[in-house]
């Protein structure tokens, strides 16, 4: 069995000190403290969590080493040269890549913590046949809103285009017309910072994977009859 004793109470000031330097010496004079503050326990994190989720039924997995994003930032076509993030981040999916949809992600930085369920950014076909759902099967949609709205769960509008997609122009009722203009599907959960140095963390987390389950069953049905990329 995994286990996941939380974060280092160097966790955040670490991640602050690294903003402010944004120096690689200074990252490598304090490597140590990031692998053991926040490397090591984000990976313990998703071992926990992929032995929990499939425990519970929900078909996401993930690698402690493989599952998390780089610290460092690709600056390659950014204005924005600093080469760190001032977070660490991890994803876990149905084949444990980053590469699938109906997702769970985890974010730990100075700004803010949080986790979400996502369909980000789907592939057009499967964006296609989310809005194809939610114009001609509205009441599976609302059925599915109504569940999350009952787990304290809403639809984000991050990234909602301005006008009605090519081809839903007459989708009217207000609900309906705004969510097809959605470019991702995504619920999100707050995460105390204080909360991210003890075990209890993954209770949480699993918590509200499950209350989000229901996003993830609507895509995923959705997704199964959508022509493979």
């Amino acid at each position: 069995m995994a286990a996941f004793n939380g974060f280092g109470e160097k966790a955040i000031p670490f991640l602050k000190a690294l903003n402010f330097h944004q120096s690689r010496e200074w990252f490598q004079e304090n490597r140590d403290l990031f692998e053991q503050e926040l490397r090591e326990p984000l990976g313990d994190l998703v071992d926990v969590l992929s032995e929990r989720f499939a425990a519970a039924g929900l078909k996401l997995k993930g690698d402690r080493k493989k599952s998390q994003f780089r610290i460092n930032r690709d600056v390659r076509f950014s204005k924005d040269k600093r080469p760190y993030t001032d977070h660490v981040s991890a994803i876990l999916s149905p084949d444990g890549t980053k590469m699938e949809q109906g997702v769970f992600f985890v974010h730990i930085g100075t700004e803010r913590c949080f986790a979400a369920v996502a369909w980000w950014q789907p592939a057009p076909a499967l964006l296609l046949a989310m809005r194809t759902a939610i114009a001609e099967k509205p009441k599976a949609f609302r059925s599915m809103v109504s569940r999350l709205e009952k787990n304290g769960l809403r639809i984000g509008a991050e990234g909602r285009l301005k006008r009605a997609p090519r081809g839903f122009e007459a989708v009217a009722e207000p609900d309906l017309a705004a969510t097809v203009r959605n470019r991702h599907f995504v619920v999100r959960h707050e995460i105390d910072p204080a909360a991210i140095h003890h075990p209890a963390l993954a209770d949480e987390l699993l918590d509200f994977a499950l209350r989000a389950k229901p996003l993830l069953d609507w895509g995923r049905a959705i997704e199964a009859g959508t022509p493979a990329r």
